[in-house]
């Protein structure tokens, strides 16, 4: 394009494909002024106007506001830190967008009803500081106030749920029964009343943290009894529950006695509460971990064996 070429407003569409009347409206704003007029006052436009209109043209279908593209041209603002706000911008609306489509296709794959779809919407709407703000609440009312084990209460905190910008399905389902079970205040109660327990073994001397390894063996050595079929009140049973208190006992330091059982059977139905597994079972489904055991039918059949052999 020559430089010294001036072009009227109708050549000048024809080479830049926008339409007179959005040239003329640009020219009306003042953010591409024409360059001259002709002697019968027609707008003139040299080489520069049009590679002005171009980026006008550019940034406009990148969806920057006419404003900000007027500050641009008078270089007021940089065109790198116009692009950057906007891409910050577009990533917002992605993740909106994502988190819309995921709603959707729970509603169609749910068959959900349209109060379902209201709350679903809703819940999907907050933010992340939001939806964490609704658990440490949750954690605030069960925990505050109360020494509770430590390393729990820091392992409860630290596992918090962090739904995804484009959930699944069976995300969005788990971050909904999330929410109902933290609101739940008889599930509250009842965690609050583990912690409690927990205060009043610390207040004893019982400072130990999180038994991983006694857990594991717990559901090893159970989980075979059980899929062997061995009842609760055999000799096969009591072996099981002997080889279980020894190790309880080691952990703890405490004789392995008729006490010692007494005190493990009172921390299985303190802590017998399905809801507390289903919870970690949530976190676990919203953050795309491995699927936890379910240790229900474990505890239920060692808390079974322990009232069978007392001694």
């Amino acid at each position: 394009m020559d430089d010294d070429t001036l072009f009227t407003i109708g050549a000048l569409a024809e080479r830049t494909g926008l339409t007179v009347k959005t040239i003329r409206f640009y020219s009306d704003k003042g953010i591409v002024p024409p360059t001259d007029h002709s002697p019968t006052g027609y707008r003139l436009y040299d080489a520069e106007a049009a590679t002005r209109l171009e980026l006008v043209r550019t940034l406009r279908e990148l969806g920057i506001d006419l404003p900000t593209v007027a500050r641009v041209l008078a270089r007021e603002t940089s065109l790198s830190a116009v692009a950057a706000a906007h891409a910050d911008a577009l990533d917002v609306q992605i993740r909106i967008l994502r988190m819309r489509r995921a709603v959707l296709r729970a509603v169609a794959e749910r068959g959900s009803h349209r109060e379902e779809m209201e709350l679903m919407h809703n819940l999907m709407r907050l933010s992340e500081a939001e939806r964490r703000r609704l658990i440490d609440d949750f954690i605030d009312a069960a925990y505050g106030g109360v020494d509770a084990n430590p390393a729990m209460v820091e392992l409860v905190r630290t596992s918090m749920p962090e739904l995804p910008d484009d959930p699944t399905v069976a995300q969005i389902t788990a971050w909904m029964e999330l929410v109902e079970l933290v609101r739940d205040n008889d599930f509250r109660e009842s965690v609050r009343a583990m912690a409690e327990y927990q205060a009043r073994e610390r207040a004893e001397g019982d400072t130990t943290g999180l038994h991983h390894d006694l857990t594991e063996a717990v559901r090893a050595d159970v989980g075979k009894a059980l899929a062997d079929g061995v009842s609760t009140d055999s000799e096969a049973a009591a072996a099981v529950v002997d080889g279980l208190t020894a190790r309880y006992a080691d952990t703890f330091g405490r004789p392995d006695d008729a006490r010692l059982r007494r005190w493990i059977l009172e921390r299985l139905e303190v802590a017998d509460d399905a809801r507390v597994e289903r919870y970690w079972r949530l976190v676990s489904a919203i953050n795309g971990w491995p699927e936890l055991p379910d240790m229900g039918p474990v505890f239920g059949w060692f808390a079974a064996a322990l009232r069978a052999h007392p001694a």
